[in-house]
């Protein structure tokens, strides 16, 4: 039998938090910005390069209730990035309810492996070849970043790139441990195909979390 916790759980009134921090966002279209990230445990995508892979296991994150969440998002920013882990293995819908309904800017980080849920002013998908995105997580992407690990991630960018809409942002973003032999390879690349914009990690070079 479930317990009230784990039901608590499964309609996401609760939720495995791992961390949640003010800061600068690092990547993508709103680098330099200040929000508050939700990192969310659970994920099961397997990406071998992850660098928070302690996120995956969402038994080990305590199952915390979102009105708290919420409430101490609130004080912080008015952008709520919500990332992982994979956060849309779980509801989404009731915690951006809750940021809504306190005037937040909702994002959301997501591989797009699950169905879509919640309400969100920005969708970055950054899709994986293991578990591919669901069509309605293509259709709602404001911005695709593809992380770039070898050269086949190439080709994989531009398969990704034609299912997302004409006014999704596109990015390439070097793999962190990979960042001195791909950089070279991703201007090259973006100065040939300049629909893409290169995406750095600015946080780990800022030294900030």
């Amino acid at each position: 039998m479930k317990t009230e916790v784990q039901e608590s759980v499964e309609k996401g009134t609760m939720l495995p938090l791992m961390e949640e921090f003010y800061t600068i966002q690092g990547e993508g279209y709103h680098k330099g910005t200040a929000a508050y990230f939700i990192r969310v445990g659970g994920c099961d995508v397997g990406c071998h390069w992850c660098d928070v892979k302690e996120s995956w296991n969402p038994n080990i994150h305590p199952p915390t209730d979102i009105v708290s969440i919420a409430e101490n998002a609130s004080k912080y920013a008015k952008t709520i990035v919500i990332t992982g882990g994979e956060p849309l293995t779980w509801d989404m819908g009731p915690l951006t309810s809750l940021l809504k309904e306190k005037g937040m800017d909702t994002h959301i980080e997501t591989s797009g492996a699950y169905k879509l849920s919640g309400t969100w002013d920005w969708v970055c998908l950054s899709p994986k070849k293991m578990k591919l995105p669901t069509p309605e997580v293509y259709a709602a992407a404001n911005e695709l970043k593809v992380i770039i690990y070898n050269n086949d991630d190439f080709r994989f960018a531009e398969e990704q790139a034609a299912k997302v809409s004409n006014d999704c942002k596109l990015y390439l973003q070097p793999e962190w441990s990979k960042r001195d032999k791909v950089i070279p390879k991703i201007v090259d690349y973006v100065m040939q195909h300049p629909k893409w914009v290169v995406s750095l990690q600015t946080h780990k070079y800022l030294n900030i979390p």
